[in-house]
């Protein structure tokens, strides 16, 4: 019998009963085309746009910028602010920082950069579209790309969430007004508006995505969304949570004593060792994640220690916190506030570990729940100790707090950080497309929750939610990179030819990131693997079987 009974939420994978048999797409867009940049440095004096100042318009020669070792194109490099304001209850000035880069020879497309964690810097707008090591970016493939600071600085982190402005600039707002301001720009810079706009991002970034698919729906054709923390609040209370939990078990000062590097090391083995050929192959990735759910028996799966722990077993107190912190993080009651995890090799990874057991009691996830996503916050500088504040913190209370008001702070956290309630049919209604991706080892927002978006989606639309929207789980992968995955992909080449072209995705190619890999090599790899191993990341809920072939190339697989 399984250690854990699995929610609604859980992963489901009958493709006739999804309604992926015979599916049709809607109509293409069409192509965007492109244009020449008109005009740099005059944009700092010429451009106008309500509440904002540009600070900066430079032309930047090629190789300049470089991604994965490949020189960037010659573009203008645009840096500005929005909103300019003090604030009336903490007196600080905030502004929503952005950054432009516009190529000399545009494509006649924009791409939206969704930054990740709790925002606050402006990073290089170069337009990333992989879960781990770049192989291209929007930028080199010649779009003008916008990144912000979501309406607050370095310094102000994470005590902004005491302003209400900020808190809602952060959550939706601040994508709400960049928007119309860089098509604008955009339009100034080459002499006509983009053809087609796309929003993409990792973690936080893909949560913005999906918001924006929302609340922006007539602004964007494209979306492409990683790891999103859909409900990020829930995700953040839960991290303390689970640091409760497993503080029980933690033999030293440092968390990770919970659960050691060779413990995690002998739950990945384990998991392999039940679930490993479920796709067809005994290859270390354990391709069929749902089939893994059901088949995997923490306690019959794995040796229970009779005496001292030794890394060759785990004790019954471990089982039992690890069984309920993979069931979902749950109130005094023991109803649940967030999604159960999925078992999974990449368990045995580095980001992973440092989510559960750094993350959750450092700079992290104490002061976004302490001054963003509660209601009240906490009075700015009050939290000295994150460990001591995300040890005591009462969890019933942050399941109240996350959906609560108070004078100015209105709306509540899960109203200004999640998507609203909507089966995207305006999105859907003008042509446009999601691609959602998901690390099943994600060590904070639970892959489980991002499938259960999608059947949401799925049975909105009648089964047939993969005429616009597409799900792709990574085995093996952490929270957007790492783990021991093939990590490396380029989903938005194949997201422009779906909007564009009506080239729905079956599936995309990924690669590990092995020696000599211009993106970042993946330390994590199992040393028996090709440096280059390429797998299909398929389209939900069908699983990448082998067939037939060289098992270290993806055309060696097939999705069913």
């Amino acid at each position: 019998m399984a250690m854990r009974a699995r929610s609604s939420t859980s992963i489901l994978f009958s493709a006739a009963a999804l309604g992926l048999s015979g599916c049709t797409t809607l109509g293409p867009a069409g192509l965007a085309t492109g244009a020449t940049l008109a005009q740099c440095p005059e944009l700092a004096k010429s451009f106008a746009h309500e509440r904002t100042q540009i600070t900066q318009a430079t032309a930047v020669a090629q190789g300049t910028v470089k991604v994965a070792g490949q020189a960037v194109a010659a573009h203008c490099l645009v840096t500005g602010r929005m909103n300019e304001r003090v604030s009336p209850v903490d007196q600080q000035t905030y502004a929503i920082g952005f950054q432009m880069r516009l190529p000399t020879a545009w494509n006649g497309r924009f791409y939206h950069q969704g930054n990740g964690g709790l925002d606050g810097f402006v990073v290089d707008a170069v337009g990333l579209t992989t879960g781990g090591g770049a192989v291209t970016s929007a930028l080199q493939q010649g779009f003008a790309v916008l990144s912000s600071d979501a309406g607050h600085t370095p310094r102000q982190l994470p005590h902004f969430g005491v302003d209400p402005q900020a808190r809602l600039d952060y959550g939706y707002q601040a994508v709400e007004v960049l928007t119309p301001m860089a098509k604008r720009l955009i339009a100034q810079a080459y002499g006509k508006a983009p053809d087609r706009s796309y929003f993409g991002g990792c973690s936080n970034g893909g949560r913005h995505a999906l918001v924006a698919a929302v609340r922006q729906a007539g602004q964007y054709d494209g979306i492409l969304a990683g790891n999103p923390g859909i409900h990020l609040p829930k995700a953040a209370l839960a991290q303390l949570w689970g640091a409760q939990q497993y503080q029980k078990l933690a033999t030293t000062p440092d968390l990770a004593s919970a659960v050691t590097p060779s413990e995690r090391q002998l739950l990945a083995a384990s998991i392999l060792q039940r679930c490993d050929a479920l796709d067809g192959l005994k290859d270390g990735i354990v391709g069929h994640t749902a089939g893994c759910q059901q088949a995997f028996d923490l306690q019959r799966d794995v040796p229970t220690c009779t005496n001292t722990r030794d890394g060759t077993c785990l004790s019954s107190d471990q089982k039992r916190v690890l069984a309920a912190v993979f069931s979902g993080a749950r109130d005094s009651k023991g109803q649940p506030f967030y999604s159960p995890f999925s078992y999974d090799p990449g368990v045995a990874g580095a980001d992973w570990a440092s989510w559960k057991f750094v993350s959750s009691i450092t700079n992290r996830d104490p002061v976004a729940m302490a001054f963003v996503f509660q209601t009240p916050p906490e009075a700015a500088g009050s939290v000295k100790d994150p460990r001591a504040f995300a040890m005591q913190y009462d969890i019933d209370r942050g399941v109240r707090a996350i959906e609560a008001t108070q004078g100015v702070y209105a709306p509540s956290s899960m109203a200004f950080m999640t998507p609203p309630a909507s089966d995207l049919s305006a999105l859907k209604k003008r042509g446009g497309k999601v691609m959602a991706y998901h690390g099943v080892s994600d060590g904070v927002f639970s892959p489980d929750d991002t499938v259960a978006w999608w059947n949401r989606l799925n049975q909105q639309h009648a089964g047939r939610a993969d005429e616009f929207a597409r799900l792709y789980l990574v085995p093996g992968m952490n929270h957007c990179r790492g783990g021991m995955a093939t990590d490396q992909f380029d989903m938005l080449t194949a997201l422009v030819a779906w909007v564009e072209e009506g080239r729905a995705p079956a599936s995309v190619r990924a690669q590990a990131r092995g020696a000599g890999n211009a993106g970042g090599v993946n330390t994590e790899l199992p040393a028996g693997w090709a440096p280059d191993r390429s797998r299909p990341l398929c389209a939900y809920p069908r699983v990448a079987h082998y067939k037939a072939g060289d098992p270290e190339r993806a055309e060696s697989f097939e999705c069913r």
